[in-house]
């Protein structure tokens, strides 16, 4: 009498389980004779009956179906190497053994779509882990299984590109020999058809109908008969899969000189079934790709904001007749928004604040670039108007588009005296005994004009007066319901807390757009100086 064992495929091998009952039960639940723990199975879900020589597969009614060699089934008589699946992709695979009853569609395509989903479970787990030549490594493995299940002579794979064309990937032949160039000897109307209907392609004969003035280029070397498959990633639902379940991410070429075969129809179910497989193995692999390539550019830009953070002032910085406390927040890992304090060589101090067009990577690095050039220009003698001027005109000369900055730039005397140029920032308060005023003086914004002009102006300050200068991304906070923080709360936050010290003042203002933005996602970088003249 034959024995009869199920080939059980696991992620971390295959396992054999004898079928020695007459009913040979199957599910989640630990009183069936096979229990197998995964999602898609139910707690009784199939069965297994021996009638003589015959073994029948039932479905007991399971929620996410019983499938045999890719097809849903209610019952099915098994033959050795039927390829069995419970649930969806979630489910269990398995394969149905009986001693050495010829297979029914060929014992190497049962292995080869085995191994490509123990490739996909494995996949699964590894997205966080490895290198970026998986997707490459997983096209070859479909490609070198398809051609070894249908004796084809070389085979290629096209994937779904972002605009919804299909782009070349990989093109293979006998033996895993990988075919050079980035294009294939034949036409695409095959492939660009069967991605477009969704459906299984075969050609029999080239030379048949009209297609040979499509493919000339093939038939001159040989190639007669065509097998094109849609690789598509099917979401079940409980019974049958609605279109809109379906997507399609690309398609499997074999081609062929003789008939072989590539055309019988145990082939086509063996290379469907493969290309179901292959399909959720190629997704897994680009996904584990952009987590890979995710992963690398979190690192580079936790890096860069260090960088960032490090290139920065310390926040507070105390002279011998000032207090300066200042703060950049930016909204996304870096920013485009700076605060700058120098010791000029004439014995005063100069303090800056500038804001970036645009946000992360690209603002930070004008950002960068601005800060050297200011920190070199504020070395050699002038005013903040002609300071400003030659820190515009280097810009200008960079000529990179669509990149421009706002930038105050202030110089503090010991005897109070503040003079200052604001190229198109947000104009600063001083508040002070003499009451409220705004710094607004200077010019346009950097990086546009070469021969814009700049002003400057100076004014006396008293001892306790505050400069607070700050950056578009404070007033323009924006609450849950789209409201704007405004200068009027700013100003408000200053006068209850004009006597307080900087880091004071500097808390109470954080605090309050904090507050005023709770439930709302911080859409701009914001950065701010606070000085107190002491006298």
């Amino acid at each position: 009498m034959r024995e009869a064992r199920l080939e059980i495929i696991e992620a971390v091998g295959r396992r054999q389980v004898p079928v020695d009952k007459n009913v040979f039960t199957i599910g989640r639940r630990a009183e069936n004779d096979l229990t197998l723990q995964k999602p898609d199975v139910s707690r009784d879900h199939a069965k297994i009956v021996r009638d003589g020589d015959q073994w029948r597969l039932h479905d007991v009614q399971s929620r996410y179906g019983t499938f045999v060699n890719g097809a849903r089934v209610e019952q099915h008589d098994l033959r050795h190497g039927d390829a069995i699946r419970l649930g969806q992709s979630g489910g269990a695979e398995m394969v149905f053994l009986c001693e050495e009853e010829p297979v029914s569609h060929d014992r190497s395509a049962t292995t080869a779509v085995a191994d490509l989903h123990q490739v996909t479970l494995l996949l699964e787990g590894l997205r966080a882990l490895g290198a970026g030549g998986v997707l490459d490594e997983v096209l070859a493995l479909v490609l070198d299984s398809a051609i070894e299940m249908s004796q084809a002579a070389r085979g290629f794979i096209m994937l779904a590109d972002p605009s919804g064309g299909l782009e070349f990937k990989l093109a293979r032949a006998r033996g895993r020999v990988t075919l050079p160039g980035r294009t294939f000897e034949t036409s695409r109307k095959i492939p660009e058809e069967v991605f477009a209907s969704g459906e299984t392609r075969v050609v029999t004969d080239l030379l048949d109908g009209d297609l040979p003035s499509a493919h000339l280029g093939t038939v001159a070397i040989g190639i007669r008969h065509v097998f094109c498959v849609p690789l598509r990633l099917v979401r079940y639902v409980d019974a049958d899969v609605a279109p809109e379940e379906q997507r399609r991410i690309g398609v499997l070429y074999l081609d062929s000189r003789e008939r072989g075969a590539l055309l019988s129809s145990a082939a086509r179910s063996a290379l469907e079934m493969l290309a179901a497989e292959a399909a959720v193995a190629i997704e897994n692999a680009r996904l584990y790709r952009e987590t890979i390539e995710k992963a690398r550019l979190e690192q580079e830009m936790k890096i860069a904001a260090k960088i960032q953070q490090a290139l920065l002032p310390p926040g507070n910085w105390t002279g011998a007749y000032f207090e300066a406390e200042g703060a950049t927040l930016p909204c996304r890992a870096i920013g485009g928004d700076f605060f700058e304090y120098m010791s000029l060589p004439s014995g005063e101090a100069g303090f800056a604040v500038a804001d970036v067009a645009g946000k992360g990577p690209p603002a930070a690095l004008l950002t960068a670039l601005i800060q050297g050039i200011l920190a070199s220009q504020t070395s050699v003698p002038g005013g903040p108007a002609e300071v400003i001027d030659r820190t515009n005109r280097v810009l200008v000369r960079r000529a990179i588009d669509s990149r421009f900055a706002t930038l105050l730039y202030a110089v503090l005397a010991p005897d109070g005296r503040l003079t200052y140029s604001n190229a198109g920032h947000n104009p600063p308060f001083v508040l002070g005994r003499s009451g409220v005023r705004r710094l607004e003086t200077g010019g346009t914004i950097l990086g546009l004009f070469e021969k814009a002009s700049f002003d400057e102006e100076a004014l006396q300050l008293q001892p306790g007066d505050l400069l607070v200068a700050f950056s578009d991304g404070l007033s323009e906070a924006m609450s849950a319901t789209g409201e704007e923080f405004g200068d009027e709360r700013i100003l408000g936050c200053l006068k209850a807390n004009a006597a307080a010290p900087p880091p004071k003042v500097m808390e109470c203002l954080l605090t309050s757009v904090r507050e005023f933005c709770q439930g709302a996602v911080q859409s701009d970088d914001i950065t701010l100086l606070i000085v107190r003249y002491v006298g």
